[in-house]
């Protein structure tokens, strides 16, 4: 099990290969397509990002409501290939990982490989059990899109494990090859 603390940097990616669990502290952002949108369009314009991109972490997702002694709702990960289009400029901008559920293209791939980001997985479906481990939610950027607004989160020992790390590595491409190596190996015996 590894210990990640943000703001990130490429030496504590360094150590992270495909399949490691991690367990993720301190603050991330969520953010989800229409809030991407904006912050392409931020940049494009050369005007500041809502947060310093530099060593951060983007959450996809779009968290429920709290309710009464909560600190936020249900906050399960959304499918991450959406957002491919924007990725690899936030990762060219400092944006050091991103947590999802589900593939990514081969172009935020390659920005991962040259500027040492990596793909979290959480887990699907659990979303009631993730957000337990949100001490805090602040909404920082974008009220007008509800639950996609862009929220300042801060997390403990947040369930993760390493989907794309910094060497081009794939867990779904390795679980493929392992699938397809056991299977091979059983029809022999």
């Amino acid at each position: 099990m590894k210990h990640l603390t943000t703001p990130l940097t490429a030496e504590d990616l360094e150590v992270l290969r495909v399949g490691d669990r991690v367990l993720l502290s301190g603050a991330i952002y969520t953010a989800r397509d229409a809030a991407h949108a904006r912050l392409i369009d931020l940049l494009t314009e050369g005007r500041n990002l809502p947060f310093n991109i530099e060593g951060q972490v983007i959450y996809y997702a779009g968290p429920t409501p709290e309710k009464p002694g909560k600190v936020i709702g249900s906050a399960g990960p959304t499918t991450s290939y959406r957002m491919d289009p924007y990725t690899p400029l936030l990762i060219e901008k400092g944006l050091k990982a991103m947590i999802g559920k589900g593939l990514r293209s081969q172009e935020v791939k390659e920005a991962m490989r040259q500027y040492k980001a990596v793909y979290l997985g959480a887990v699907g479906g659990a979303a009631a059990l993730i957000s337990e481990r949100i001490q805090a939610a602040e909404l920082i950027a974008y009220e007008d899109l509800g639950a996609e607004a862009i929220r300042r989160l801060v997390v403990k020992d947040f369930p993760l494990i390493v989907v794309n790390d910094i060497y081009g590595g794939d867990l779904y491409e390795e679980g493929v090859r392992q699938y397809r190596k056991k299977a091979k190996s059983g029809r022999e015996e």
